[in-house]
């Protein structure tokens, strides 16, 4: 049922499983404990920061599908994407899996669209499990976005800090999970923010106007 911008799933999908990987930095956050893999070398091993972005995507991915037990053969479709140009790490880390992709971006609200979305498929019996994840690279993101960090250049104070890290979740019918009881679809509106290093204020607006979002139920 859709009311306004909100769509109410009649089957409350369920959260199966989840996983993240995330850096060294972010591991000394409040929700460092809570990561499955910690990066001790942001490099994860790779020649370049964008490939190792791609590889958290793919790890977490992967560990998601491991924790639900379904394996691979039981996705039916992955959403996923990045802060990158044409999804390059999503479409990259794809590669590895062996079932349906379907790119999105959506800047920080990728993970909340690929929930709403994965969580319609499943419940309008469309797809039966669907995989839902997200990553992004702080060294990426400020060659993508401001500065390459091989210029060494100087930060500003305001400057925020792109998360290194990736997250992946499964989305099915069962009796027991986080139920997606509903999902509100966001729009575009312009609050002229054009500082690029000012994020705080252009993040601000679309906590509660623009992004989408999803309401979960903590049912376990």
């Amino acid at each position: 049922m859709k009311k306004g911008n909100t769509i109410f799933f009649k089957n409350s999908p369920r959260i199966l499983s989840y996983a993240a990987v995330c850096g060294s930095k972010e591991k000394e956050g409040v929700l460092g404990k809570y990561a499955d893999v910690t990066l001790q070398d942001d490099m994860y091993g790779e020649s370049t920061y964008e490939k190792a972005e791609c590889k958290m995507l793919s790890t977490a991915i992967s560990l998601a599908i491991k924790k639900s037990g379904l394996g691979e053969s039981g996705i039916d479709v992955l959403f996923s994407g990045d802060l990158l140009n044409q999804i390059i790490s999503a479409g990259f880390a794809a590669r590895d899996f062996d079932f349906p992709f379907l790119g999105l971006y959506s800047a920080c609200s990728t993970m909340s669209e690929s929930i709403l979305l994965g969580a319609a498929l499943v419940d309008g019996g469309y797809v039966k499990n669907a995989v839902c994840a997200t990553g992004s690279h702080f060294a990426s993101a400020e060659r993508q976005y401001r500065y390459p960090l091989e210029l060494g250049c100087t930060r500003p104070p305001q400057a925020q800090w792109t998360v290194t890290g990736a997250g992946g979740l499964v989305l099915g019918n069962s009796a027991k999970g986080v139920k997606i009881v509903n999902g509100t679809m966001g729009a575009v509106c312009d609050f002229g923010v054009t500082d690029v290093n000012n994020m705080g204020a252009a993040m601000a607006p679309p906590i509660g106007k623009i992004e989408p979002r999803c309401e979960l139920l903590w049912n376990y």
